[in-house]
């Protein structure tokens, strides 16, 4: 990372406060969705992925400035593999801590949901690991991916919100395993017997594609975008010091 960034405290408090509101924004969703239409699966879903397209969004410009949003350990590890070269992403300690710090956060995010409906936080019995699912969370991890990057790599960054926002919200009813496309929310989903959540069984299977989703996105970038490393630093938004005090 440069001189510019955030100190890695900072940055590693955003993606914890991000990717625990984003699980609270899916899960909390999800139970409201049920109680409030509990006969209409398809009315759920788009309450659900409705309601995760403008939080998504309003995270995004809430803490990219700090961290750059990644709230996704895939994202993240393809920011430092991407960077890893010309410095100007991720280094491997900050990786680790991004990590954690997402994970932490997410598991966090599933507890709050719970304990504001009142639905006490138990694990999921939801088995989701069906080869459709799998596929589909290739797919829907790949798009994430080459979408973040591209926008970085062609000096788009400041369209990342909106886009990404919108490419989860199509991705919930595109993909048949509703666009998880992201390990840390996995996890966290786990916390969550309800509408949302994931049973553990479930979700080794779903994080090996979601890895493998990455390396596909990482792929087409590159055949793309060859140069795309050099904006790592600009992922998900740009994220300095300068664009912090704005």
């Amino acid at each position: 990372m440069t001189s510019l960034q955030p100190p890695l405290w900072r940055r590693a408090i955003a993606e914890f406060l991000g990717a625990g509101l984003l699980v609270a924004i899916v899960v909390g969703s999800g139970i409201a969705a049920a109680q409030l239409s509990p006969n209409d699966v398809g009315l759920q879903l788009l309450q659900n992925s409705t309601a995760t397209v403008l939080g998504l969004t309003v995270l995004i410009l809430v803490f990219g400035p700090v961290s750059g949003a990644h709230f996704n350990p895939v994202v993240s590890m393809a920011d430092w593999f991407l960077g890893r070269r010309g410095g100007s992403g991720l280094s491997l300690p900050d990786l680790g801590l991004y990590v954690l710090a997402q994970i932490a956060g997410a598991i966090g995010g599933s507890v709050l949901a719970n304990a504001m409906f009142e639905v006490g936080t138990s694990i999921s019995t939801k088995e989701r690991a069906t080869a459709g699912h799998l596929l589909a969370e290739v797919v829907a991890t790949a798009g994430l991916v080459l979408l973040i990057f591209s926008l970085a790599a062609t000096k788009r960054g400041a369209l990342a919100a909106p886009a990404v926002g919108a490419y989860i919200g199509a991705a919930y009813w595109f993909t048949s395993s509703t666009s998880f496309a992201n390990p840390a929310v996995t996890i966290g989903r786990i916390f969550s017997d309800t509408f949302a959540g994931i049973a553990p069984g479930s979700v080794p299977p779903f994080l090996a594609v979601q890895v493998l989703g990455a390396a596909v996105g990482v792929g087409i970038l590159l055949l793309l975008f060859p140069h795309a490393g050099r904006a790592a630093a600009d992922v998900v938004i740009p994220h300095s010091v300068e664009a912090a005090k704005q």
